[in-house]
């Protein structure tokens, strides 16, 4: 432990109300990165996959924790009715309205698009009028999440293990998450691996560290289907690569 640390930092103790998702987009999104455009590859391979035998109707999907990225929600965009953006810092909150009521989505997202769209599925849609018909933003806690299995279609990126410095916050916000999920579901999760926090403008943000083995163990009890992608590639000091695990819901009520 280190000299004079006597506690980890907690999901409430982070500054999320200074969140900057301009300096986010900036850092992480306005130039594509090559592991970024590869996750958005797997996730639209697997829901097309998993929506090859047809969309059922009144698909509702969730990303949970949107924050400043919108690629989640771009690549539900053929297969949903409705898409819920469930934020909790305010600023991102913010950031998500403009993108959804201000005519259309900032460029920045367009390379992202490019990419989902030389699926014959995404092709078929136009991505600004559809994100703005279909996308609502909403500010809520993931934990509050727990028990409302509600929604057909779900998406997790860099949550659960970027909140928190606690084994017991990320592991209740994955359970949140997918208990969010109703039976037979696709997901998709992301990760960082071995992060050991981060830093958005003038402020620092706690980080679970995790592996491959316990995304895999806090995942597994509620899927029925999963795999998981170690993609070696690090985007900052402080983390080791990204962790990216797609597959369903199983048919389980909850779990503890």
């Amino acid at each position: 432990m280190e000299r004079g640390r006597v506690t980890m930092d907690r999901n409430a103790d982070a500054p999320w109300s200074k969140f900057d998702p301009e300096v986010y987009v900036d850092n992480n999104y306005r130039t594509p990165l090559e592991v970024d455009l590869l996750i958005v590859r797997l996730m639209r391979d697997h829901f097309g996959r998993c929506f090859s035998g047809g969309v059922p109707d009144s698909v509702r999907g969730v990303d949970v924790g949107a924050g400043a990225n919108l690629y989640p929600a771009l690549s539900m965009l053929p297969w949903c009715e409705k898409i819920l953006l469930l934020e909790f810092a305010r600023p991102n909150v913010e950031y998500l309205e403009r993108q959804v009521s201000s005519g259309g989505f900032d460029t920045a997202w367009d390379a992202f698009w490019d990419v989902l769209r030389e699926a014959p599925a995404y092709a078929a849609v136009e991505p600004r009028s559809r994100f703005g018909e279909i996308v609502r933003v909403e500010r809520g806690n993931l934990f509050d999440l727990d028990g409302h299995r509600r929604w057909d279609l779900g998406t997790m990126f860099f949550v659960a293990d970027s909140m928190s410095e606690c084994p017991d916050e990320f592991k209740r916000g994955v359970r949140c998450f997918m208990n969010a999920l109703g039976e037979r579901a696709p997901f998709a999760a992301a990760f960082m691996k071995e992060s050991v926090g981060y830093r958005v403008g003038d402020h620092d943000y706690p980080a679970y560290r995790v592996n491959e083995d316990r995304v895999r163990e806090s995942l597994a009890p509620f899927t029925a289907e999963l795999e998981i992608h170690d993609l070696h590639h690090m985007v900052r000091p402080g983390h080791e690569g990204m962790l990216l695990a797609l597959g369903r819901r199983n048919s389980e009520v909850a779990v503890p």
